[in-house]
């Protein structure tokens, strides 16, 4: 019994963690976000709905500066307040952010907003389990090989989600009309509006690197478009 608490231990805390996060992450949405009431943005979105057979997408804007989008594990999709407004100041066109949300719109129809709160769970848990077992035969050490071990996988998993969720806008864009080209352009603008420059491996990033991501897209257009 005492081999296998840490396990159970682990196993109850992720529970635990997932519904105390669901919960944070939903009160933070509900408290500091607005739905968008955008003309230009609704004249994609709308063509977008209509290639989903949707009577309309909602937006809401999140009212925080950093430059991102998201997609919540209710379904909601979001645009943060700094995102809109590079796209107010004209540093964005409205094409590219409906690539954007094209992409949220992946990642909620792929499943990955909720599975990524489970991942977050079960990830923690996870290093609380390899934590508590390795600092047995590594004391110092354990905790610091547990944390690498579980970011490495998370940051694994999460580019596999991008590239999916890429390839899902890739689809809308082009059966609406839109075209691919903005998601593209976006992504070669996308280290000067968020202020970084990608220094780190693209091993360790939660995200691919812009170049791969672009030729990501290209080959499904490839493969997509007639000859």
């Amino acid at each position: 019994m005492i081999k296998v608490l840490p396990i159970l231990l682990a196993i109850g805390y992720a529970v635990v963690l997932y519904h105390f996060s669901a919960w944070r992450t939903r009160r933070e949405l509900d408290e500091k976000s607005t739905e968008l009431a955008d003309p230009g943005l609704k004249r994609l979105t709308d063509r977008m709905a209509a290639s989903l057979d949707l009577s309309r997408i909602r937006v809401h804007i999140y009212e925080i500066d950093p430059v991102n989008g998201l997609a919540a594990p209710d379904g909601r999709i979001f645009i943060t307040r700094g995102f809109y407004r590079k796209y107010r100041d004209g540093e964005v066109s409205a094409e590219e952010m409906a690539s954007v949300i094209a992409h949220e719109l992946g990642h909620v129809a792929l499943g990955h907003a909720r599975r990524r709160m489970i991942d977050f769970s079960g990830q923690n848990a996870l290093r609380t389990a390899l934590a508590m077992l390795l600092s047995r035969f590594l004391p110092g050490l354990g905790v610091w090989i547990a944390n690498a071990l579980t970011s490495l996988l998370a940051a694994r998993l999460s580019r596999s989600d991008e590239y999916e969720a890429d390839a899902y806008a890739t689809a809308l864009l082009m059966k609406s009309g839109i075209g691919s080209e903005p998601q593209k352009t976006l992504f070669r603008k996308l280290e000067t509006l968020t202020g970084h420059r990608g220094a780190m491996p693209a091993w360790l990033l939660s995200h691919p690197k812009t170049a791969d991501r672009i030729a990501a897209i290209e080959a499904n257009e490839a493969r997509w478009l007639p000859a």
